[in-house]
């Protein structure tokens, strides 16, 4: 390495902690064109109305919603913002302090963690978790602490749900200690589909009371909950919404993962931070999007109450697929995992492990070396779940595949005649 290349690498904070899975598997998508269930988002059109607001608004004679808007949230959007989650939370919220929009919950995230987390301060991190948490920690000087989800002793016939993977009680206070700063929450959960019960919620609030720490609480899916599961926020338990900053997404409320739209909401005292790193780095956002997701939160909170809001009628729409994938992923032989919430399912691969030669691939891990062979042999692409682990606990993982049953139906169809051939 020349001098030159020495002074200007990579800075020691930067440095990945792992590989880009997301990098890896587009480009393993776009070499061998396979069936793509592996990526997070749905393969068709999101709901009529959003897209023809949207098209409105395009060519609307208001050329002032082209051009910069209020830098921590388009006037309408907060104010609609407020609206739903002042309802929701049963507490006025207010919008031009308690809530910030953001370049997606990607955006939320790291205003949150980079505002908040300073040099040495802890920050406990469920796994597996989304990739994106742990290097957030680590630019902000912060020192992640890991706890693992672990799928309970079942009987051998009995089909897990995401609710049967669970966090140790000893385990987790145990991370607990003067310098822990933070804890990150996904809640539903993404791999998993968890759906946090009120008795676990209340437990990791009386630890981030008792220890005076700052709960993220990652609720981009939270309109994606299946009966009779129920989505409890977190800053609506006792003593919580003071030490609470909870992320949104519009992306994943419209299912418009594109329009990278998010958001974070939140007292006033605690979003500051948020507003100061926002306001030094993004400073504004997309006025066009935030003032179609605007008018869709608008319409949304008219019908809030009935199956035919989207917020609800998504649900149903997307249980039929859920149950689809388990029932063809077990007929083949794997075993599922049900999810509660979200759009994704784990799935136990390993019943199959003596069907297929995986030394052709030469990743550490075995979910990667089997959702490449599934790629280029049987041209079926899933994720593989050990990339949501620090490197400490990816054995946990490596028996699993993640899939997104979130696509059209004759694609999960198509899966299921790739995944039957193949076994017969």
């Amino acid at each position: 390495m020349s001098i030159i290349d020495e002074k200007f690498k990579l800075p020691s904070r930067l440095t990945p902690t792992q590989k880009n899975v997301w990098i890896e598997y587009v480009q393993l998508a776009e070499d061998y064109k396979p069936l793509n269930l592996g990526l997070g988002f749905p393969d068709y059109p999101p709901p009529n109305y959003v897209t023809q607001t949207l098209a409105q608004i395009a060519k609307s004679g208001d050329c002032l919603l082209h051009q910069y808007t209020r830098d921590y949230g388009h006037p309408r959007l907060v104010s609609a913002l407020s609206q739903l989650y002042s309802r929701l939370l049963k507490r006025p919220i207010n919008p031009q302090t308690e809530i910030l929009t953001t370049v997606g919950a990607f955006e939320a995230l790291f205003s949150t963690i980079i505002g908040h987390v300073d040099q040495g301060d802890e920050v406990i991190i469920i796994e597996p978790f989304f990739e994106c948490y742990e290097p957030m920690v680590k630019m902000a000087g912060g020192v992640p602490k890991f706890i693992p989800l672990r799928l309970k002793d079942l009987p051998p016939n009995q089909v897990p749900t995401s609710g049967d993977w669970t966090l140790d009680k000893d385990e987790l206070e145990g991370l607990f200690t003067p310098k822990t700063k933070l804890l990150v929450l996904n809640n539903p959960h993404n791999p998993l589909g968890k759906v946090f019960k009120l008795e676990e919620l209340q437990h990791i609030a009386d630890l981030c009371k008792k220890w005076n720490v700052l709960c993220v609480s990652d609720e981009v899916y939270e309109w994606i909950v299946y009966k009779p599961n129920k989505h409890i926020r977190i800053a609506t338990l006792p003593g919580m919404w003071d030490r609470t900053i909870t992320i949104g997404s519009a992306g994943k409320t419209f299912s418009v993962t594109g329009w990278k739209l998010g958001w974070a909401y939140g007292p006033s005292n605690l979003l500051y931070n948020l507003q100061m790193v926002h306001q030094n780095s993004v400073y504004t956002g997309n006025t066009p999007i935030q003032e179609v997701v605007a008018i869709g939160l608008e319409k949304e909170l008219e019908c809030l109450d009935r199956d035919d809001s989207y917020f609800n009628s998504i649900s149903s729409e997307l249980v039929v697929k859920r149950d689809f994938m388990v029932k063809v992923l077990s007929e083949v032989g794997m075993k599922p995992t049900v999810p509660e919430g979200g759009y994704f399912m784990v799935a136990d691969w390993t019943p199959l492990e003596s069907q297929i030669d995986l030394s052709s691939e030469k990743d550490k891990w075995k979910d990667y070396r089997f959702t490449k062979w599934m790629t280029k042999n049987l041209g079926l692409q899933g994720i593989p779940p050990s990339a949501f682990y620090t490197e400490r606990d990816k054995s946990l993982a490596e028996n699993f595949v993640r899939y997104c049953f979130f696509k059209k139906h004759e694609n999960l169809e198509e899966a299921a005649r790739i995944l039957k051939k193949w076994k017969s």
